[in-house]
């Protein structure tokens, strides 16, 4: 059976070959069905050109139903993998949602693939996406997300219940990817306060719109960059048999996506009352610690992050825990006041 690493890697070949929307049913997205474990020539698995006999006075056909304990839950609409899903609309998706027990609707191209779900009015389905795929990107954390839809996998509430925060972390990274192409206002007046004295007038603002692009998509290169070197180092290292012992065990901690979230999240609820570069991140094998000043003296806060079970916690100058339990990482700025304190409380001792 075809995997979706493997669906990724030959995405770009195939595309190459293929002229119509039936061809990237074909080629590329009856295989991405294949890669989650359905049978594609069971029709109690995947139903094409799926019709609704409930209210449906055209018969209109969505392009496929994937069939979950023989009802309807996820339903799928294809385009051609030239066609811009950005700019087209879901009507018929939605229409059959309303008219389904289908849970989620797909819209995608081969490529993108775009899940909706009803997280904000039971029955009707959003207008934005809560999870975006491109399968020429495939990351690891994209990957655990879709192996969520899996045959084997899929469980309505699990998903449900991760719905709004992988929404809200979408837009998010939609909203930086934009600014970092095309500052915002807001966006250069937030990092021009920051070292600029002066009133942020309208030539100012307009002097610091390539500054801030320039700055920041720097900054995030030069990181990359690191990150690579500190890997291809460590292979380095590891195939010469150099590695100590400290580094084989730091080499098992992994960093993910919600702790880095975390991370910034705080840094943005402290940046009210210190400097943001003094709150430090380091991650160990049985938590993530938030430090001031990169001062394991100075522990802010830990984050002990599963995928259903988040617990921040806090100490106080006695080491005393204070654990509280969080559904999504977004929920951190509920607990400002608490994040706030521990730092004033620190700072006082000084």
């Amino acid at each position: 059976m075809v995997e979706l690493n493997d669906l990724s890697s030959i995405i770009k070949e195939q595309v190459k070959h293929i002229e119509t929307e039936e061809a990237t049913k074909t080629a590329l997205i009856l295989p991405f069905l294949q890669a989650l474990g359905y049978n594609i020539f069971d029709p109690t698995e995947v139903i094409p050109e799926f019709i609704s006999d409930v209210g449906a006075k055209q018969r209109e056909k969505v392009d496929y139903a994937l069939m979950v304990d023989g009802k309807p839950m996820i339903l799928i609409e294809c385009k051609s993998h030239d066609v811009d899903i950005d700019k087209i609309g879901v009507d018929q998706l939605v229409r059959y949602f309303i008219l389904t027990e289908a849970r989620f609707g797909v819209l995608t191209n081969g490529i993108i693939y775009k899940f909706y779900t009803d997280s904000e009015k039971a029955n009707v389905m959003d207008p934005k996406p809560f999870l975006e795929v491109d399968m020429r990107k495939l990351t690891d954390a994209t990957t655990k997300e879709l192996e969520k839809f899996s045959k084997n996998s899929f469980n309505v509430d699990k998903i449900l219940n991760r719905v709004n925060e992988l929404k809200y972390n979408l837009e998010i990274k939609k909203i930086f990817e934009n600014d970092l192409e095309y500052p915002s206002d807001d966006f250069i007046r937030y990092f021009a306060r920051q070292v600029y004295g002066g009133v942020i007038t309208a030539n100012i603002k307009k002097q610091f719109s390539p500054i801030v692009k320039n700055a920041l998509n720097q900054y995030i290169n030069d990181h990359t960059n690191e990150l690579l070197k500190t890997t291809l180092d460590r292979h380095s290292d590891e195939s010469k048999g150099l590695v100590p012992e400290k580094e084989e065990k730091e080499s098992r901690i992994i960093t993910t996506e919600e702790e880095i979230e975390g991370f910034y999240i705080v840094r943005a609820i402290l940046s009210e009352i210190i400097d943001i570069d003094r709150v430090a991140m380091r991650d160990k094998i049985s938590y993530c610690g938030i430090l001031l000043d990169d001062n394991n003296r100075k522990p802010i806060c830990r984050f002990n992050f599963k995928e259903y079970n988040k617990i921040v916690t806090i100490l106080d100058d006695d080491r005393n825990e204070e654990r509280i339990a969080i559904n999504s990482v977004g929920e951190l700025y509920g607990i400002s006041d608490k994040l706030k304190a521990r730092v004033f409380s620190m700072e006082r001792k000084k």
